[in-house]
């Protein structure tokens, strides 16, 4: 039941670092304006995001635009659109693994295929947290350089957005929860059963060497539990518990 419950956890967390995922893909926040000096225009805010920008007037109009040329965008920015369409794709199909493999589902018979199939989706899912997570750390390098460096005009230079901040949660989410996937699928170990032996490494019918024994080597009846000639019932499949112990074998 542990197990069960670290993967519908592990479930819960992805589910939401891909959607968290998804928004900060689309939401055009990785960038904003940086009010430094006298030179900026307070009446606009610029916006940066992965496929458009956006320009809000001081009147609280938006006005948007997506990009004219991909090329002519930053290698970190295709970077970061390849990388994140990519971890998109690679949520959704561990995903459908994670509710194949998961124990609490009919999907799969075998539940040691069920188990390799739950470790597979937790894999994926901490993959696309590291496919995000390179992106995010990128831009966010490539923001602070350019902030700190006098040779960028103050115009030009941008801080944080809103969405690089939800990145990293997002990110961590996904880490998190494939993490945990893949430990809750992990197959269910061999379940060890008590085995009884004899005492002294002999067989049930042996008699123990201090038992008074009549004359043909036979346990005398008054030791074999005969109570007036009539046998005494067996004491069940076990035999005789005094000659027995009780072990756990791996």
């Amino acid at each position: 039941m542990a197990s069960t419950g670290l993967q519908l956890l592990g479930l819960v967390l992805s589910l939401l670092g891909w959607a968290g995922g998804a928004v900060v893909c689309a939401a055009p926040l990785w960038r904003v304006t940086a009010f430094i000096g006298n030179s900026l225009l307070r009446a606009q805010v610029v916006w940066e995001g992965l496929w458009m920008s956006c320009i809000v007037q001081s009147t609280g109009e938006i006005q948007c635009k997506a990009y004219d040329s991909v090329l002519a965008l930053p290698g970190d920015m295709q970077a970061a659109r390849v990388l994140s369409m990519l971890a998109l794709l690679l949520c959704a199909l561990a995903l459908a693994l994670g509710v194949l493999g998961a124990k609490c589902t009919r999907c799969l018979g075998r539940p040691s295929l069920k188990a390799r199939v739950g470790q597979v989706s937790g894999g994926l899912f901490l993959l696309a947290g590291f496919l995000y997570l390179i992106p995010i750390c990128w831009t966010a390098h490539a923001v602070v350089r350019d902030f700190y460096d006098p040779r960028v005009a103050d115009p030009h230079k941008r801080e944080l957005g809103p969405a690089l901040f939800l990145g990293w949660g997002a990110s961590a989410l996904l880490l998190i929860g494939g993490a945990l996937l893949a430990v809750g699928s992990s197959p269910p170990g061999a379940i060890s059963s008590p085995t009884f032996s004899g005492g002294g490494g002999g067989g049930r019918g042996q008699a123990s060497p201090n038992k008074p024994t009549d004359g043909g080597g036979q346990v005398k009846g008054s030791e074999r539990g005969e109570v007036g000639g009539v046998p005494a019932p067996s004491p069940g499949p076990i035999g005789d518990s005094s000659l027995c112990w009780f072990s756990f074998q791996p």
